[in-house]
């Protein structure tokens, strides 16, 4: 690995890495893109990011969710593409892309979002107040009639009113002293509908059109990948012209190769691992015989991690970025019944700082990384400190520190000269390398585990 550092993140050149290199390398703040492995410096960056994942396995959609599936059910079933585009689906991606490609870009992006008053920016609480202003169907300028009683829930009352059925009936049997516990409703035992569910009902059979979903390796290519590169690739093209509005030559073949198909990642299999192993692929999207929208993604021995996704854009209206992360969520479950410890969805970076990028913490229960401590705590206790800070230290314990820091800078292992080495024995052939301090910073980087396994390259 080649490293190299900016004023708001540090930088990694990786030719090659195996999978649980790059699993130890998120769960303490990377990211990839391409063979290009950067972490943010939260506390130098306008917009701090945050990683985040999801519990796949304890996952259920929301309101928002079952209306992007009944979206999608709807067009396969009767071949209706819905009006207008989504609530700014496409300004999400493209955020995100900008979050991808350069954090210098991305802090450039959100401070013009806010020039214009910062002081004005939304907190959560306001786009609450906001979001049930705007849900009212009538004005009430006089307020609510004091003299009135609170409106109460139909189900509550047609509860109480069974209880007091009962409470009359035990009377009338001569045991007032006994009230036998009221049996369970339907709506009580019921149990909710798995997501599962929710995706094969968007999926009739016959029907309009008809949806598949594959999954290619793509490092090392398969040979499905390479019979559907240029179809893939043509789709990637329009998305960045439509969307980014990229002039046609800007997002080349050889750029597409770099950013999206080229991967660090080796290609694993493993007793008790999935079926199609670790490593990179893309998730294709098959509408009628052609390609219509891919996820990027990285199968790792714990998570299922989101690098990208691009779709066609006459099917912006489908909301398949909201469509895509639930049929991931839906993949890591089926991956779990093979390999149970591959049980979370790394949904990439959480900006808080940023409304329009707060979309991810929609995908609940889900948890955010601690970046002094690299421990998960749930979104919940951190969406309270980031209301009063856009940078914080979600572990509450005080004397925690990071557990897998590298005492001993000496043991980093470095590659030099076409020979392997531990970093004191590299120092000791420079007679005094005057490289310590930035190869300490590396290792409290990346972890004593990847600091012990990683090669860095010195020259």
């Amino acid at each position: 690995m080649k490293t190299w550092s900016t004023v708001s993140s540090i930088r990694m050149w990786s030719h090659t890495m195996t999978v649980q290199d790059y699993q130890d390398l998120i769960d303490r703040g990377w990211r990839r893109s391409g063979k290009y492995v950067y972490k943010p410096k939260l506390d130098k960056t306008c917009c701090p990011q945050y990683t985040i994942r999801c519990h796949a396995l304890k996952f259920q959609p929301s309101k928002s969710h079952k209306k992007v599936l009944k979206k999608i059910s709807k067009f396969i079933s009767k071949g209706e593409l819905p009006k207008g585009q989504d609530d700014g689906e496409s300004v999400f991606i493209s955020v995100q892309f900008a979050c991808v490609l350069s954090d210098t870009f991305l802090c450039i992006g959100f401070q013009n979002m806010h020039e214009k008053d910062s002081s004005q920016q939304p907190t959560l609480l306001d786009c609450m107040c906001l979001r049930v202003q705007c849900s009212a169907k009538t004005p009430n300028r006089m307020g609510a009639d004091p003299g009135r009683p609170q409106c109460r829930k139909a189900k509550d009352l047609r509860k109480e009113r069974r209880l007091q059925k009962e409470q009359i009936r035990q009377h009338a049997d001569g045991d007032s002293s006994i009230v036998s516990p009221m049996p369970p409703t339907a709506a009580q035992t019921k149990q909710p509908k798995p997501l599962e569910d929710f995706i094969n009902e968007s999926l009739p059979d016959n029907s309009s059109h008809c949806l598949e979903v594959r999954l290619v390796r793509c490092n090392p290519p398969s040979p499905q990948f390479k019979a559907s590169f240029d179809a893939s690739y043509q789709v990637y093209k329009l998305y960045q012209m439509a969307i980014h509005k990229d002039p046609p030559d800007k997002p080349s073949e050889s750029q597409f190769r770099r950013f999206l198909c080229d991967s660090p990642l080796e290609a694993e299999h493993s007793p008790d691992g999935p079926e199609v192993g670790y490593g990179s692929f893309h998730q294709q999207y098959w509408l009628d015989g052609r390609i219509v929208a891919v996820g990027v993604i990285d199968i790792l021995p714990t998570c299922v991690s989101s690098v990208y996704f691009y779709y066609h854009p006459d099917f912006a209206s489908l909301s398949l970025g909201s469509y895509s992360a639930l049929r991931e969520i839906a993949f890591t479950r089926q991956l779990q019944k093979q390999s149970p410890k591959l049980s979370y969805y790394y949904l990439g970076f959480y900006i808080h700082s940023c409304p329009k990028m707060r979309y991810k913490g929609q995908y609940r229960p889900s948890d955010l990384l601690c970046p002094e401590t690299y421990a998960w705590v749930q979104i919940e206790q951190c969406l309270l400190q980031l209301e009063n800070s856009r940078y914080a230290r979600f572990n509450q314990d005080p004397d925690a520190g990071d557990p897998r820091v590298l005492k001993d800078v000496g043991r980093a292992l470095v590659l030099y000269r076409r020979a392997v080495m531990p970093y004191a024995a590299y120092s000791r052939k420079r007679k005094g390398s005057s490289d310590e301090t930035e190869v300490q910073q590396y290792a409290d980087l990346v972890g004593q585990d990847s600091a012990e396994r990683i090669l860095l390259y010195r020259a």
